[in-house]
C-alpha cells in the first residue's frame, strides 16, 4: 500500500494542510483562517468563537486526510499557543473532537522546519541563506549555511507578528507613528541577531527567503497579479528597491478598501498592514536585501520531508 503524509501547521492566524506521497508530490494543500491568536493580546486565552473556528478546521481536515487514506501525520502549533493559557485544554478539546493530536513546538523548531522548507526555493549559488517567517504571534528570522541540510548558525524568535501587532499598536489602515513605534521594537530585537550573526560581513553571498502570505501577497502586488495566488507567487523574487510602490498603494488604503482588494482580503485587512511594516523593517531596514525570495514552502513542507525520511 502507498504510504501517504499529512502536515497541519496551526499559527496564530492561519492553519494549513499539506498532503503529499512519498516523493513529496503535493496531493492537496488548504489554507484555513482559524484566527487562534484574535484578541489574545490582552489576556493570553483562546476565545471561544477561535476554538469553534478551530474544531471546524480540524475537522475538515481529518476528513481530507481520510479521502486521501494518510498513514502519517504531524500536526504542530506555534506562538499562539505557546502563549495561551488555556493551550492545554485547547489541544485535548481538538483530539477529542477530531482525533488529531497537536503538538506545541517552540520557536527554534519552528525555525527548523521552515528552514527545510524554504531551502526548497534556495539560491544554490549562494554560501548562506537568510529565512524571514511571520506568523500572526511571532517572527522568527534564521542564519544559515547553505548545505545540505542547511545548518542554522543562529535563530531568533521575535515575540510581534501581523495580527498580535495589530492589536497591541492599535492598526487599522497605516499610522505613521504607530509604524514608527512597531519598527523601533522590532529593531530592538534585530540589533542581537546583527551583533551575533555579524550580518554585514556575509550578505553579499546571502539567499533571503521570506515565507508567510504578507511576502507572497506583496509578490503578487508587485508582479502584477489581479487576484491572490499564493501557488503562482511561490518562488517569485520581490525587487526591495521598488517595493515603495506597492507599500504607498497599499498604505494609503482604508481597513474596508484592504478588505475588498482581490490582493489582500477580509481576513487579512487589520493585520497587512502590520505585517508590511514588519517585513520591511527586517529585511529591507536591517538586513539591507536588495532581492527577497517569497516562499509558499515552510514548515508544512519541512514537516513532510521529515515524515518521508
Amino acid at each position: 500500500m502507498d504510504n501517504f503524509f499529512a502536515a497541519i501547521d496551526l499559527g496564530s492566524n492561519s492553519c494549513r494542510l499539506l498532503i503529499a506521497d512519498k516523493k513529496g508530490n503535493t496531493l492537496f494543500q488548504e489554507n484555513y483562517p482559524v484566527k487562534l491568536g484574535e484578541g489574545m493580546f490582552e489576556n493570553c486565552v483562546i476565545s471561544d468563537a477561535a476554538f469553534e473556528r478551530a474544531i471546524e478546521c480540524f475537522t475538515s481536515f481529518k476528513k481530507y486526510m481520510e479521502e486521501y487514506k494518510v498513514t502519517k501525520y504531524r500536526a504542530v502549533t506555534t506562538a499562539a499557543c505557546r502563549r495561551a493559557k488555556n493551550s492545554e485544554k485547547f489541544i485535548k478539546i481538538i483530539k477529542e473532537k477530531t482525533e488529531i493530536q497537536i503538538e506545541i513546538i517552540d520557536g527554534y523548531e519552528e525555525a527548523l522546519l521552515n528552514l527545510e522548507g524554504a531551502m526548497m526555493n534556495c539560491d544554490k549559488s549562494k554560501k548562506y541563506v537568510v529565512v524571514f517567517d511571520m506568523g500572526g504571534g511571532s517572527t522568527e528570522v534564521t542564519f544559515a549555511a547553505n548545505t545540505n541540510p542547511a545548518q542554522i548558525i543562529y535563530s531568533i524568535s521575535i515575540p510581534w507578528g501581523a495580527r498580535n501587532a495589530s492589536e497591541a499598536f492599535g492598526f487599522g489602515k497605516y499610522d505613521k507613528g504607530k509604524a514608527d513605534k512597531l519598527k523601533d521594537v522590532i529593531n530592538e530585537y534585530m540589533k542581537d541577531f546583527m551583533v551575533k550573526t555579524q550580518y554585514d560581513k556575509y550578505m553579499q553571498d546571502t539567499c533571503v527567503i521570506a515565507t508567510s502570505s504578507a511576502p507572497l501577497r506583496l509578490a503578487s502586488m508587485q508582479h502584477g497579479f489581479e487576484k491572490y495566488d499564493r501557488v503562482k507567487a511561490d518562488g517569485l523574487v520581490i525587487d526591495m528597491t521598488k517595493i515603495d510602490e506597492v507599500f504607498n498603494r497599499y498604505y494609503s488604503m482604508s481597513v474596508k478598501e484592504l478588505a475588498a482588494s482581490p490582493l489582500v482580503g477580509e481576513n487579512r485587512s487589520v493585520i497587512f498592514i502590520p505585517g508590511c511594516i514588519i517585513f520591511d523593517t527586517i529585511l529591507r531596514n536591517n538586513l539591507k536585501a536588495e532581492k527577497v525570495i517569497a516562499s509558499l514552502k515552510s514548515a508544512k513542507d519541512g514537516i513532510i520531508s521529515n515524515l518521508i525520511k
